[in-house]
This record gives C-alpha cells, sequence and structure tokens, in this order.
C-alpha cells in the first residue's frame, strides 16, 4: 500500500482529553515517525507536532479521531510531491 510522510500539528486547549488522544496515538504508533509535544503555559494549552509515515487514509483516520476530541484542534499538511 503506498504510504505519504504528513505532520500533524495538534492544539490542545482541554486537559481532560489528553489521555484520549495518548490513546489515539499509540494505536496508531506503528505509523509514527516522531513527536514533539510543547507545554505553552502562558496560554493554558499544549502544542504537539506528530510526523506520519502511512496511507492516506490512515492519516485523515487519525486527524478526524483527533480533532473530534473536546478541546483539541488539528491541521494536518502534506508535502506536494510523493517520496
Amino acid at each position: 500500500m503506498e504510504t505519504r510522510v504528513a505532520l500533524i500539528g495538534i492544539v490542545v486547549t482541554e486537559g481532560d482529553s489528553v489521555q484520549q488522544l495518548n490513546t489515539l496515538l499509540h494505536n496508531y504508533s506503528d505509523f509514527i515517525i516522531g513527536r514533539m509535544g510543547l507545554p505553552y503555559k502562558k496560554d493554558n494549552l499544549s502544542i504537539i507536532s506528530v510526523v506520519l509515515d502511512a496511507p492516506q487514509d490512515v492519516i485523515s483516520a487519525l486527524s478526524g479521531k483527533l480533532g473530534a476530541l473536546k478541546g483539541v484542534s488539528t491541521k494536518t499538511i502534506t508535502p506536494k510531491v510523493d517520496f
């Protein structure tokens, strides 16, 4: 199956959703190249970057599930050129 590299940017404003978010990321760990989280205490939010190598339907499914969590916003970026 053809895969592509993608970056999912996540902003969390609701601390109660963090456990669900981490569970989702764990469930998709086979596709995750790396992740980085930054707490931004000034505005009481967290910013997380997740880099994936996965089929497009997997990328879309994960992004949609994350974005459906309360207080979680996502934006997915994929390169214009496939590698």
